[in-house]
């Protein structure tokens, strides 16, 4: 999964000597809450919601509020914007995007190609990429199943056994976050119970089985 899969292509920019008041425009009317600052073909800043609040004169301030925007029609993004902007590749995997927004305690990337600024990938986009990769969208069966002791071969065992049985695995994923083995298969609603029963009797340790509902995209 790289993040060109995942991230927003239609990026709308700005130039760092734009009126913060357009930016803001801009912002409000798209529905976004960053803008990447292109000056020339060359990514210098972000400007956000954040950055502008913290240029904004604070509540405590005796300016009216015709004074506030009569600064903001004179400011420029540039004055305000972020310059120390984190990127990430396009080709650069999903886990990668997520990690340097964790550890930069950041919300978004401008995804790049070279010098090229090809995208934007937020935290929203993250979370649909979850729901994406889960199949949250389409009516499933959930079936966890846990594993004591990892062996080559176990999620083999486990598709032949859903094979020969003619069971439908929609998705599988396999996680480690508390210390056991979580195999986690969406199977068709259809198989609830025979998916069960077929793992269960085949010795593996079956401790969550739930209808998941079709959710709208």
């Amino acid at each position: 999964m790289s993040v060109a899969d995942y991230m927003t292509k239609k990026v709308i920019t700005i130039s760092p000597d734009t009126k913060i008041n357009v930016a803001i425009n801009t912002m409000k009317d798209n529905a976004i809450h960053r803008l990447p600052v292109i000056d020339g073909n060359q990514l210098v800043g972000l400007v956000t919601e954040s950055s502008i609040s913290e240029a904004s004169p604070s509540k405590a301030t005796s300016l009216s509020i015709y004074e506030v925007n009569y600064l903001f029609n004179k400011m420029t993004v540039g004055e305000v914007m972020v310059k120390d902007v984190k990127t990430v590749s396009q080709t650069a995997q999903l886990e990668d995007a997520i990690y340097q927004m964790r550890q930069n305690n950041i919300g978004v990337l401008p995804v790049m190609d070279g010098a090229d600024v090809v995208g934007i990938i937020t935290n929203n986009d993250i979370l649909n990429a979850f729901l994406d990769i889960t199949d949250y969208y389409k009516e499933a069966t959930v079936v966890q199943i846990f594993i004591k002791k990892d062996r080559t071969g176990v999620i083999g065992e486990i598709g032949t056994l859903m094979a020969e049985h003619a069971f439908n695995i929609q998705t599988l994923m396999v996680t480690r976050n508390l210390g056991e083995i979580m195999i986690e298969m969406h199977v068709d609603r259809a198989d609830r119970d025979a998916v069960n029963t077929v793992l269960t009797e085949a010795g593996f340790e079956v401790r969550f089985v739930i209808d998941q509902p079709e959710h709208p995209a």
